[in-house]
């Protein structure tokens, strides 16, 4: 099974980019999807998550109303929509999947995602 994300580049501050992450394989059918990002020099951190069942979804307070993510079933596909872009949200960003059926606060952690996909390079300039 594997994870491809794409959809990073550079725009500025205050533009919108749209990140998609496909699967190659059917983990899709269960669990949840993850966005994570890592800044240089500092930790890999959560971003957002979402049920592939349905429509419920998470967010890291610091992006809470300004990304929202999605799932299109029948193209396997998960959806990071980023508006309102700043400088800080400059990162490498990832998406895994869990077959893990825990509340979605839960999924916050890392560990708990079993497949990754490789980054994709967001850069956010003032």
């Amino acid at each position: 099974v594997q994870l491809q994300a794409s959809g990073g580049g550079s725009v500025q501050a205050g533009g919108s980019l749209r990140l998609s992450c496909a699967s190659s394989g059917s983990i899709f059918s269960s669990g949840t999807m993850g966005w994570f990002r890592q800044a240089p020099g500092k930790e890999r951190e959560f971003v957002a998550v979402i049920r592939w069942s349905g429509t419920s979804t998470h967010y890291a307070g610091s992006v809470k109303g300004r990304f929202a993510t999605s799932r299109d079933k029948a193209k396997n596909t998960v959806y990071l929509q980023m508006n309102s872009l700043k400088p800080e949200d400059t990162a490498v960003y990832y998406c895994a999947a869990s077959n893990s059926r825990v509340i979605l606060s839960a999924l916050a952690n890392e560990e708990m995602y079993d497949y990754w996909g490789h980054g994709t390079q967001v850069t956010v300039s003032s």
